[in-house]
């Protein structure tokens, strides 16, 4: 019943270009709020890390040190302020990583764009063209069967589109979930560690935070190609990873009930806010999930009005 197969299979052609110049274009503004954001995040933590390594330079030699030689501490506060000011680099680090990933993705994304710029006034022609052709045969049906396979085609990148979304979404709670197992083992070692643990249960702690750590920073990764993924359904959303303080690492030092408390504190606090994302990222992926089926029985549906309108009286 087509018209013109190569018109159609042109159409459609376009329209899937244009279809991703959209989407990319939506992934693009998302990633420039992201840079955005991390770059103002990087100048506080620049500054801080400059105040930290002050901080050191200051005991190494000075008043200060003078002073902390006189009061018997000097080693010991130049070791947590030592300890302080590398907890500050690395987190300057990871910011400018994090920094430097958005910004090739920016830059992807931009180049992407410069392939599909005529896709708008290409799928305008092309609709033009089947218009005209259309009007020349005056075939009722073959209208009909032209706007079905306009929808149609819309609802297969729909439905695409809440595939990807969904793809990102798992990704990101995968990646939450190795940091929430870390910081549970951490958890558990702190409890012991309360109870006099020794320093085999500190490494042990020590490891599975370091290991967080650096966990949290691909988590954070995996929640920014969601949050883009979700803007292009019209979801905004700017995930963020909290902190898993490494400082604590500094408290073996200063071993005692006391700070053994207030880490487990902070180690439970942590845990809290990276369940709370996961709990975000598992109800939102549930409820685009329920939309995609949705538009895959719509389109499925369609497809069998399609079969019967096109079978043979």
């Amino acid at each position: 019943m087509s018209l013109s197969p190569d018109l159609d299979e042109r159409l459609r052609a376009a329209a899937a270009r244009l279809h991703r110049a959209d989407h990319v274009r939506r992934l693009r503004e998302t990633t420039a709020r992201q840079i955005e954001d991390v770059r103002g995040a990087l100048e506080n933590l620049e500054s801080e890390l400059v105040e930290e390594e002050r901080d050191v330079a200051r005991l190494e030699g000075g008043l200060s040190a003078a002073f902390a030689r006189l009061l018997g501490n000097r080693e010991e506060r130049l070791a947590r302020e030592r300890a302080e000011a590398a907890v500050a680099r690395e987190r300057v680090d990871g910011h400018r990583a994090r920094l430097a990933q958005l910004q090739a993705d920016a830059a992807a994304a931009e180049e992407e764009l410069q392939g599909l710029g005529q896709a708008s006034q290409e799928y305008a022609a092309l609709l033009a063209e089947k218009e005209r052709e259309l009007i020349r045969t005056g075939d009722p049906l073959a209208r009909e069967l032209a706007d079905l396979a306009v929808e149609l085609d819309g609802l297969g990148a729909a439905v695409y589109e809440l595939e990807e979304v969904e793809r990102a979404g798992q990704a990101a709670q995968e990646a939450l979930g190795v940091v929430l197992r870390l910081l549970k083992s951490a958890g558990n070692a702190s409890t012991w560690d309360m109870f006099g643990g020794g320093l085999l249960v500190d490494a042990y702690e020590h490891d599975k935070l370091t290991s967080a750590d650096k966990a949290a920073w691909h988590a954070q990764r995996a929640l920014d190609v969601f949050a883009r993924e979700l803007a292009d359904t019209g979801i905004a959303a700017r995930p963020k990873m909290p902190e898993v303080d490494t400082e604590w690492f500094v408290d073996a030092f200063f071993d005692n009930i006391i700070t053994d408390a207030l880490k487990h504190q902070r180690i439970e606090k942590t845990r809290a806010e990276v369940e709370r994302l996961a709990t975000w990222a598992r109800e939102t992926v549930a409820h685009l999930s329920a939309r995609r089926d949705q538009l895959r029985s719509e389109r499925t549906q369609m497809l069998a009005y399609r079969e019967e309108r096109l079978r043979p009286a």
